[in-house]
């Protein structure tokens, strides 16, 4: 059965700002670098909104509802009613967009729209371009916006679901939930001559009893009062020999187990979808991009003085599958949470702790098709 009208009917476009608009307001007051390369910026600008305004264009000859609005500028009341999300820019501008679907509701569809063409490599005699998005998370490009967009709009195209990654920062006095990261975490001192010191290990769920004070006479459960001194009441305490280290997010009590104190650059952790940018330049594992788990790597971990090098060496890179959680104590004065790159991050102080799973909603995102 044919679709009588597109697929998807309301549409928010997320464009991103190009380096050639964000130095010009620089250049407006005197603080512009000087080595800038004005005429290449302006090429990738323009480039840029051909792209935009060929979308635009598929947009409205398709007879589609959509609103645009600047990546810096997004917020979370740009999505209410809308059911597909368009990132247009690379794969800086799809993470970004990415931070606000926390729910996984909403399809997030990207488009690199400034990729190198078959010409360029000719001209430039190498395959690739550094300073390009290399466009990894975007299913569509400006080569083929027109052909593409509108076999998304009526209900094709390749959408699958991509695991997030899951922080929680508990500090003294609050908890903090960040915002689910679709490629990789940088847990690190914010200064790259500094050392990370944090203590790792696994957490473990502990079942408790509910303590049952001022039970009715019958015996069948608690009476009203009973319920209310037992919300109110301190934690249960746990003896000790039964379990090492105890700790609680959410109220609910984990135990710490298999730690290791570590002195290093800090630590990488990555999804599938995230295995083949930073951790891979790091030394990780590869991984599909259709999986659950999710990779942890210590960066420079310094085990020399180690009485156990190889057991410790061992545990610097690993995999945590589904459902198992990573827990890091923070022990050193400063640290910083970058999320998907430099732009979003989270503040760390001596004795803060984190719990690192992928136990968020994952993200519809849509990846490269060949069209028929």
């Amino acid at each position: 059965m044919v679709s009588s009208g597109p697929f998807f009917r309301r549409l928010l476009v997320v464009i991103k700002q190009t380096a050639f608009e964000e130095y010009s307001q620089l250049k407006l007051r005197g603080q512009a670098p000087k080595a800038l390369r004005w005429q290449r910026l302006e090429s990738r600008y323009h480039s840029h909104k051909k792209c935009v305004e060929t979308l635009l264009n598929v947009l409205k000859a398709n007879n589609v509802e959509y609103s645009c609005v600047n990546r810096v500028e997004l917020d979370r009341q740009h999505l209410a009613d809308v059911d597909l999300m368009i990132a247009v820019g690379g794969d800086g501008t799809v993470l970004s967009a990415a931070h606000f679907l926390d729910h996984g509701t909403i399809p997030l569809l990207g488009i690199n729209s400034d990729p190198m063409s078959e010409e360029d490599k000719l001209i430039k005699n190498k395959k690739g371009d550094e300073r390009r998005s290399h466009g990894a998370l975007c299913a569509v490009t400006a080569l083929d916006i027109e052909t593409k967009i509108p076999e998304v709009l009526f209900g094709g195209g390749k959408l699958s679901t991509r695991a997030r990654i899951q922080c929680i920062v508990k500090s003294t006095f609050s908890e903090t939930r960040l915002v689910p990261a679709l490629n990789d975490l940088l847990i690190a001192n914010p200064s790259p001559a500094a050392v990370s010191r944090f203590r790792m290990g696994l957490l473990k769920k502990i079942d408790m009893e509910p303590k049952s004070p001022l039970r009715d006479g019958g015996g069948s459960g608690l009476t009203p009062a009973g319920r209310l001194a037992s919300s109110l009441s301190e934690p249960q305490i746990l003896p000790r020999n039964q379990y090492g280290t105890i700790t609680r997010f959410a109220g609910r009590p984990f135990d710490v187990t298999n730690s290791l104190n570590a002195w290093s650059s800090g630590m990488w952790v990555c999804t599938g979808t995230g295995a083949s940018a930073a951790m891979a330049a790091a030394g990780g594992m590869p991984m599909d991009t259709s999986t659950s788990d999710i990779q942890y790597l210590i960066r420079e971990h310094m085990i020399e003085n180690s009485p156990n090098k190889e057991d410790v060496k061992n545990l610097d890179n690993g995999i945590l599958p589904k459902g198992e959680r990573l827990h890091l104590r923070w022990n050193s004065q400063k640290g910083r949470v970058f999320i998907d790159g430099s732009h979003l991050t989270h503040n760390l102080e001596l004795g803060d702790e984190i719990k690192i799973d992928c136990n968020t909603p994952p993200l519809a995102l849509y990846s490269r098709w060949d069209s028929n």
